[in-house]
Formats: C-alpha cells, sequence, structure tokens
C-alpha cells in the first residue's frame, strides 16, 4: 500500500481534501490485512482498496459523511450481517476500517520521503482519531497529543517495524482487548463501533531484495516482474557488456562485477527476505556464488538450468563443502512448473515459487486444496 501513502501526501500537499480508509482487523477469509488503504477524494477520486472490491462502495458512502463532517469511526462489514450480499462481502470474512479524513497535521509527507528512499517507517494512528505520528530510524514526526502518549506510541512502532507487521496495539488501560472476535450481538455492517485508546500502526520495512545474477534476457523479464511485486532488485553480472542498466529498466541497480565477489561484499544485507536467483549457466560464476548464498541468510535461493545440469551442479557444489542441508535449500531448476515457455512466463513462474516460499504456499491450484485461502 506504498503507493496509497505517497498518493495521500501528495493530495495532502496539494490541499486536496481526502478520506482514508484502512483495514484494522480482519477475521476469517479477507483479501487484504491490517493496513490495507483506501483514499477518497472529495470529487469521487479512489486509491487503493480495503476488500478487493467488496465494501468499497459501502466505503465512498462513509466518507461522504465524514466530509460533510462526522468523526473518524470504525466501521464492521462481515457475512453474518443480513445486508452482507447487498455490501458484497460475502466470502466469510469480516473487517473493521477506520474512516478518517488527512489532515494537514499528518506526518505523510515525512513517511512518503522515508518510503522514497527505503528507509522503514511506520505510521501511528488512534483509532479515536487524536492526531498520528510518524516513527522511522531515530525520528519522530507528529503527536498523539501528549509526550506520555508519544512516548508509549514510538515503543509499539518500533516493536511492529522491526517485525514488519502491521496491526492494532493496545496503549494504555480501557483499550478494547485486541482480537475480540465478533458473535452473534456484534455490531451491524455500517454500525458505528469506536473502541478504546488502540492505535493502528502501519509498517513499512525496507522492500525485499531480489538479487538476480546473470544479466540474461531471462533477467530482464523478471527484474521488471520483481519491481512489479516491490522488491529492490539488483542486478549483477561480470560482464560489461551484458551489464547494461539500459537493459534492465527495472532494476534498481545494474552491477558490472564478479557474483561471488558482489555477493561477498553485501552480505550483511541479506536477510530472510531477500531472495537470490542465479541464471548464468556458467559453473565458474554459479557455483561461487551459489556457495556463498546457500550459507547466507537468504530466504530463496534459485538455480536456472536443465536437471542435467543441476545433477552437475549439485556435485560441484558439495566438491565446495557445500552440506546437505544446505544444498536441501537449493530451488533448482528454478520455478514452479506453469508449463511456459520464454522470458516472461519463465519469470512469472520464478516469482511464483519465491512468492510460495515467502508466504508458506504450497504451489499447487486452490482448486486441488482445502485449506483457507488467505491463510493468517
Amino acid at each position: 500500500m506504498r503507493h496509497v501513502i505517497r498518493q495521500a501526501a501528495a493530495w495532502q500537499g496539494s490541499g486536496i481534501r481526502c478520506v482514508m480508509a484502512t483495514v484494522v482487523r480482519t477475521w476469517g477469509s479477507a483479501p487484504h490485512g491490517p493496513g490495507a488503504s483506501m483514499l477518497v477524494t472529495e470529487d469521487g477520486r479512489i486509491v487503493g482498496s480495503v476488500s478487493g472490491g467488496c465494501v468499497e462502495a459501502a466505503v465512498i458512502a462513509a466518507a461522504e459523511e465524514v466530509f460533510a463532517g462526522g468523526p473518524p469511526v470504525v466501521e464492521r462489514w462481515g457475512i453474518g450481517d443480513e445486508d452482507a450480499f447487498a455490501v458484497g462481502l460475502t466470502c466469510g470474512g469480516t473487517i473493521e476500517v477506520l474512516i478518517r479524513e488527512v489532515t494537514p497535521e499528518m506526518p505523510l509527507g515525512r513517511v512518503s520521503a522515508d518510503l522514497a528512499d527505503g528507509s522503514p517507517v511506520a505510521l501511528v494512528t488512534p483509532l479515536d482519531g487524536g492526531g498520528s505520528l510518524a516513527v522511522g530510524r531515530g525520528a519522530v514526526s507528529g503527536s498523539l497529543g501528549g509526550t506520555a502518549a508519544d512516548r508509549v506510541a514510538v515503543l509499539a512502532a518500533e516493536g511492529m517495524l522491526a517485525r514488519g507487521e502491521s496491526g492494532l496495539v493496545n496503549a494504555g488501560e480501557g483499550a478494547a482487548p485486541d482480537g475480540e472476535r465478533p458473535g452473534a450481538g456484534s455490531p451491524a455492517a455500517g454500525t458505528a463501533c469506536v473502541p478504546g485508546r488502540e492505535l493502528l500502526v502501519q509498517s513499512f520495512a525496507p522492500r525485499p531484495g531480489l538479487l538476480i545474477f546473470g544479466a540474461t534476457e531471462f533477467a530482464r523479464s523478471l527484474a521488471d516482474f520483481g519491481a512489479a511485486l516491490g522488491h529492490r532488485v539488483t542486478v549483477c553480472d561480470a560482464r560489461p557488456t551484458f551489464a547494461d542498466p539500459g537493459r534492465f529498466p527495472g532494476a534498481d541497480e545494474v552491477v558490472a562485477d564478479r557474483p561471488d565477489r558482489w555477493f561477498r561484499a553485501h552480505e550483511d544485507l541479506i536477510d530472510p527476505t531477500t531472495a537470490v536467483c542465479v541464471l548464468t549457466h556458467d559453473p565458474r560464476f554459479d557455483i561461487p556464488v551459489l556457495t556463498r548464498a546457500l550459507r547466507s541468510a537468504a530466504g530463496y535461493v534459485g538455480a536456472m538450468g536443465s536437471r542435467r545440469t543441476h545433477e552437475d551442479r549439485v556435485a560441484r557444489l558439495r566438491a565446495a563443502g557445500t552440506t546437505e542441508a544446505q544444498l536441501a535449500v537449493l530451488r533448482s531448476p528454478i520455478g514452479l512448473d506453469l508449463g511456459g515457455r520464454g522470458a516472461a512466463e519463465t519469470a512469472l513462474s520464478v516469482l511464483a515459487e519465491i512468492v510460495a516460499v515467502r508466504r508458506g504456499g504450497s504451489g499447487l491450484p486452490l482448486s486441488a486444496g482445502t485449506r483457507p485461502i488467505h491463510a493468517r
């Protein structure tokens, strides 16, 4: 939802009135989790989503009340409501959405600036509408109305940001229990359900890294798709002719260097959100960088090649000292079996596997399984 925050900051800076609707709680099957946001301007423009299309019309109606002078409100919509079919949320889930006007005091410019330079930042908003805070690396903007309240909010935001999580935290006594499930007596759709002093923390951790070693034609599509999915993309190749930034408009950086040397110099930046894709097909480059990648904290390591290439690669990695436990991490041949052809479809299969590994997906058709579509 980074684009929603950026757009909100732009409209705020231009003096355009807009209302921000943000998911604060979900139960059951819900397309978006806490932190997902949607903007509605006074003249009817819309950016973002809170439910994938299910309740957006109801959100717009609630936004009109806020434009008319109504206070911030938390609305709840769910399948148990009598007018669930009229609202559209018939997928079995229940969501609560905070709806409030974007005010000049909200530190959205600070959040947008941190997003632009890749710094981690969190936006903290009380459900009662009392102010807001932006919390980044050693810097705080905005206020919740007092030093004590700000201190609690900063501590909560730093903890959530360190885990890359968005959601509600209690800020002292009087707050409603987080996670209280709606039952038979739950408010109906459209009923205001403003709890006590609870804080919504929207965390924007640094983008996950996608490291592509081998500036091939497959790498071009992989870089574009990876960028579209929110990765920070690096393409590295030892051949300067191939490592041409003009060939990779989707990449954040294109480096002419030996893959293993670049990896060694940047190993402190590798974490479990990092995906490593080795595409060169050349053991002179593949084996040294894979040896390092499989010993690193990277959450995904894949290598392109045929099954025969894979067998030769595994033998070489064993000879280089790679353990069986490390080899078990290697995704080779890279990607899911989509039956695709060409660079774009291959890139799609690779990104699909990266998402499945990161999110704990099976990679199977949803029609072949029975577990919830939107796992918690």
